[in-house]
């Protein structure tokens, strides 16, 4: 048993690798963060807050799609849950839909291009995860980060693949923010182990689509936590 002065190797190894997203281990970098919550941590976590929304980008100054999808929006039309299909990558269940995205899926399986609106920033932050459960598909995890420093550092991680038993699907999300330029997407995942945990991402429209974006050290800007319910959040499932 791990005591205050001497901790566990997981709990230490998560201030190491807790928030490195890239090739197999996005997955488990996200139960890194997940697992001490779900050995007793904070229980009364709140989700993300309400959306806002800007409507301060110009439209005629969008970056147009990558792939040619037509969807824009400046504020969050997202109301009630998407209906659309969706697809397995790795062991997660993914969104998809001919509007929103994925507008390019290769050969490999390897998904992007999504919608500049919210549905499709929401598209894009369950698909990112998913793909991270891949180990095909994940060491090419980083091209779907923003670009910048923290991009770079992770261009320069190995990654040993995915190991842990855990597993999530999306139960619920919660859009915290929108505008042209950013999106918090706030996903509820519902663990194989049993727990609720929030597991918020930020992403930033830049090279025609919708990018996760990363602090300076390469990590995620906003760290995991146990939730008790759906309480905050739209119910949304594929599994």
């Amino acid at each position: 048993m791990s005591t205050a002065e001497s901790p566990s190797p997981f709990r230490r190894r998560g201030f190491v690798v807790a928030a490195i997203v890239v090739g197999a281990i996005v997955l488990a970098a996200i139960i890194v963060l997940v697992t001490p919550l779900l050995r007793g941590g904070d229980n009364n976590a709140d989700p993300m807050p309400a959306p806002t929304t800007s409507s301060s980008a110009d439209p005629s100054a969008a970056d147009p799609s990558v792939c040619g999808l037509e969807g824009f929006e400046e504020t969050s039309s997202l109301t009630t849950p998407p209906s659309n299909e969706w697809e397995l990558v790795g062991t997660m269940a993914a969104p998809v839909d001919a509007a929103s995205g994925p507008g390019d899926v290769d050969s490999a399986g390897f998904r992007s291009c999504f919608a500049h609106t919210a549905e499709g920033a929401l598209f894009a932050a369950v698909n990112f995860v998913a793909t991270g459960t891949d180990a095909t598909l994940g060491p090419r995890l980083v091209e779907l980060v923003a670009p910048g420093p923290g991009r770079d550092v992770l261009e320069g991680q190995s990654s040993d693949g995915n190991t842990s038993n855990l597993r999530a699907q999306v139960a619920g999300y919660n859009i915290a923010a929108y505008s042209a330029d950013n999106a918090t997407v706030d996903l509820a995942l519902n663990y194989s182990s049993g727990q609720l945990v929030s597991v918020p991402l930020k992403l930033v429209w830049a090279e025609g689509d919708w990018k996760v974006e990363m602090t300076s050290a390469g990590e995620l800007p906003l760290s995991p936590a146990e939730i008790q319910n759906l309480g905050g959040y739209t119910p949304w499932s594929g599994a």
